[in-house]
Formats: C-alpha cells, structure tokens, sequence
C-alpha cells in the first residue's frame, strides 16, 4: 500500500483539506478595534472588542473539506480494487470542486465589500488538494494499465 506513490498523494489531500479546515481563508485587519477572519468553519468580525462568529453558509467549505478527506482515506483504504479507486477519485474531485468553488467565493465577496485584506493559505491548499488529488488519479489509470498489459500477455 504505502510502496505505491499514490497512496503518498492521496495522503497529501487529507493533510491539504485538514489545514485548510485549520488555517484562515482571507483576513482582513482594519485596526486595533477592527478585524474579520474567514476560515473554512466561520467567519469571524471582531469589532469593539466585540467577537460576532457566523458559521451559516461557510461551514460548507469545511463540510466539503471533511468530504474529501474522508473519501480520499477511503480510497487509500481500497488499494486492492483500483476501478473502485478510480471512482471514489472523481467523485473526490468533485468534492474537492466544493472546498475551493465557496472557498474563492466567500473569500471575494468579503475583500469587495470590505476593500482588500489578505488571502490565507486556507485558499490555495485546495488547488495543491486537487493537483495531488489527480496525480494520484494518474497513477491509479497507469497501474490498471499495466495490469491489464500483464493479463493480455499471457
């Protein structure tokens, strides 16, 4: 299992979709009394002292994110059956389209209506998520392929 390199990748989208869970998507600093922080879980504005956290509508980017972990550990755990593997890996990247379609929505949405602020690592961990996700996909394909070869040969 561990001697196939997609495993590796695959192992890459969970450690991505758990710090992008963990690590702020967009902030925004207007001063001491002033701040918004967005991650995948809430969006956060602390004004006056004063900390407001709402977690309608953006919690989706985590429930997307936890989605994708989960099937990319299900995939790992089904390295037996790659046609299964090949097709937990594109409902993987739609799942993944999830985590970084709101992530970039959410994060736009607040720097327009609040004239800048700064993009987290929390954004582009999903791009690395998706790239891993289908490098592995790639690997997968090229390993069914050399089955396949091997069984026509004999």
């Amino acid at each position: 299992m561990w001697q196939r390199i997609q495993t590796v990748f695959l192992v890459f989208v969970i450690v991505f979709n758990v710090a992008t869970i963990l690590l702020p998507i967009w902030v925004f600093n207007g001063g001491t009394e002033n701040a918004h922080e967005l991650y995948a879980l809430h969006y956060t504005e602390k004004t006056n002292g004063e900390r407001v956290t709402q977690y309608f509508p953006y919690s989706i980017t985590a429930i997307f994110a936890v989605a994708s972990a989960t099937m990319a550990f299900f995939s790992i755990r089904n390295f037996k059956n790659r046609i299964l593997q090949l097709k937990l890996g594109a409902l993987n990247s739609l799942f993944l389209l999830g985590v970084a379609g709101p992530a970039v929505y959410f994060a736009s949405q607040l720097a327009q209506s609040h004239q800048g602020g700064q993009y987290g690592l929390g954004l582009w961990l999903p791009i690395g998520a998706v790239v891993c996700n289908s490098m592995a996909n790639w690997f997968i394909r090229k390993d069914e392929r050399m089955v396949r070869d091997s069984d026509r040969l004999r």
